[in-house]
């Protein structure tokens, strides 16, 4: 009887070892001190303390604060800024997750909005997260709804199926740019608009043409993964998505050469390693035929048409290479157009909305989720400050620490 309990007893304590190690570890009540602290709504403290209880900010504060019971990180030297938001990234499940998760936190980013599933693989990357299994940032899901492949009535059953899924964001949804999107994409995008909404779906478009844009925000689109790179916005564009309150990722880097990260040749590239600019996708082509490369002047110039006309843009940078090398390639982009103050904004209180999460993500507020990104240096300095993340919180636990 005696050895029965005790093969019941091992097994039980057993059983709880393992679920305990498959359980997420648990946030900690954290003090981060002496730090340049940059809110994200405008304001800077330049040396401040950080509370964290609970996975949130309990307090933000100029100079010290109480810590005591506090675990302590000095900041000294460091600069304190919301998480890192990639609002359109192509991701997945797979046999390199955990790596590629890893190095997603080690560059700063706490939150990840997947650019089109497949929403299985989504689900199940997010759940390694969840778990325990690996560590990574924040996922959320997306799944695919190709336009040619429906009728409006199918394409209502393909978003309610998503929903069912626990899915809340179609993929991107891809229109015609040129000459115009056709009447059946424009019939099946309005049933798909007219049915998120009923079941808790957000509805994404890539837009690449102004035409195509516009198509979209007329049919009820608030969401766009793409500003144009087929053509300059006009002013009435701009006015349009700002009237409507529709929100666009800025993808500024799409066609901007890449140098040094697929290849050491000096030789420039795109984004999937192939020659620049005759491998992007869909390139802008001249009479002949030849890739002309002109993707990256119409993005750099329509972000800041869009900005300038009161249009809400976001950060995103719709990669699937290493993530500290595509967030420099996208900070590069937008540092010709763009103020460090702005690119703070776009960066976090922008793209926090353009999730939906702006209440607990994109800024350093009391309430808000502890997704914390210390830097080393000054960010409104230079850009490349925010290239050197040496501590990452992600709801109040370090995931990653290299003082």
């Amino acid at each position: 009887m005696k050895i029965i309990l005790l093969r019941r007893l091992v097994t039980a304590v057993s059983l709880l070892a393992i679920t305990a190690l498959a359980l997420p570890s648990l946030a900690q009540d954290v003090a981060i001190t002496n730090a340049r602290i940059i809110i994200g709504n405008g304001e800077v403290i330049e040396s401040g303390t950080l509370v964290v209880r609970n996975g949130r900010i309990a307090e933000v504060t100029a100079g010290q604060a109480n810590t005591q019971g506090l675990q302590a990180i000095d900041g000294t030297g460091m600069t304190a800024m919301p998480g890192f938001i990639d609002a359109h990234r192509h991701i997945n499940t797979g046999p390199d997750e955990k790596a590629e998760m890893q190095a997603q936190l080690e560059a700063g980013y706490t939150t990840i909005l997947s650019g089109g599933g497949p929403a299985e693989g989504n689900l199940m990357l997010r759940e390694h997260i969840e778990s325990g299994a690996i560590n990574g940032p924040r996922i959320i899901p997306s799944g695919r709804i190709t336009l040619a492949d429906h009728t409006s009535e199918s394409a209502r059953v393909e978003v309610r199926k998503l929903a069912d899924m626990g899915i809340q964001w179609t993929g991107e949804i891809s229109l015609t740019p040129q000459p115009r999107p056709s009447l059946h994409e424009i019939e099946v995008l309005e049933a798909i608009v007219d049915e998120g909404p009923k079941v808790g779906v957000t509805v994404q478009v890539h837009a690449v043409s102004t035409t195509a844009m516009v198509a979209a925000v007329k049919a009820g689109v608030r969401r766009l993964v793409h500003i144009p790179n087929k053509d300059f916005v006009d002013h009435d564009a701009a006015q349009l998505l700002a009237d409507t309150n529709t929100m666009s990722l800025a993808t500024i880097g799409f066609g901007a050469p890449v140098f040094g990260v697929f290849t050491q040749a000096n030789q420039p590239r795109f984004r999937d390693g192939k020659a620049w600019p005759e491998f992007i996708s869909g390139a802008n082509v001249d009479a002949q035929g030849r890739a002309v490369g002109t993707e990256i002047g119409y993005t750099i110039v329509n972000a800041r048409t869009l900005w300038d006309g009161n249009a809400m843009l976001g950060y995103c940078t719709d990669t699937r290479y290493d993530p500290h090398a595509g967030l420099q390639h996208e900070l590069e982009s937008y540092k010709v157009m763009f103020s460090m103050q702005d690119i703070i904004k776009l960066m976090g209180p922008n793209t926090a909305a353009y999730i939906n999460m702006a209440d607990d993500l994109g800024t350093l507020e009391s309430g808000k989720l502890a997704d914390i990104v210390l830097v080393q240096g000054n960010p409104l300095e230079g850009f490349w400050h925010m290239l050197d993340a040496r501590v990452v919180l992600k709801e109040g636990k370090i995931v990653v620490d290299k003082r």
